[in-house]
């Protein structure tokens, strides 16, 4: 008798059925919001927040959390991150690439102000197996000062970086 509960139970929980789950995709805005333009990641997520973005997207401002954003990282299947990158172009340029390209771009990183950059945290998910593809969406920052403003320069790239990660959101997995 216990068998056939064992069974029954088996059928109802992984019968029906073949559809994939849907893929959950994250956006991380990671950032330091007391250091002007290192912040801009922070501001991005919030902005988004406030909007109606499609079912399985998440918004996640990250801060500065570095190793605590871990769980972030391996629950999503794709995870599209925005932060303040140093490549030496104009304050305001924007970057995208593919955390796979992050090693192409040392000194790009170098800079991020983050004690753990989110590349670190990415890339230590892969000892677990559970690395997400992600993108990254990078602002070149004018102002690392004190204080909770974007520079202008920044700031006025806002709408341009949210329709970069509206996009981003529609274009088709990798996996």
């Amino acid at each position: 008798m216990t068998r056939q509960n064992q069974s029954d139970t088996s059928k109802r929980l992984g019968g029906g059925s073949n559809a994939a789950p849907p893929k959950r995709i994250v956006i991380l805005g990671v950032g330091n919001m007391l250091l002007s333009d290192e912040g801009v990641g922070v501001h991005v997520a919030n902005k988004l927040m406030e909007m109606s973005l499609p079912p399985g997207v998440e918004v996640v401002e990250g801060g500065t959390d570095g190793f605590g954003l871990m769980n972030v990282v391996t629950g999503a299947d794709r995870l599209i991150v925005v932060d303040a990158v140093k490549g030496g172009a104009a304050p305001g340029s924007i970057y995208r690439f593919d955390i796979n390209d992050a090693p192409a771009y040392p000194d790009m990183y170098k800079t991020s102000v983050h004690q753990i950059g989110i590349l670190e945290v990415v890339h230590l998910s892969e000892l677990i197996g559970k690395t997400p593809e992600t993108t990254i969406i990078g602002v070149e920052p004018k102002s690392l000062d004190m204080g909770m403003e974007l520079s202008p320069e920044v700031k006025a790239k806002l709408p341009k970086i949210i329709e970069l990660i509206l996009e981003e959101i529609k274009r088709p997995s990798k996996h």
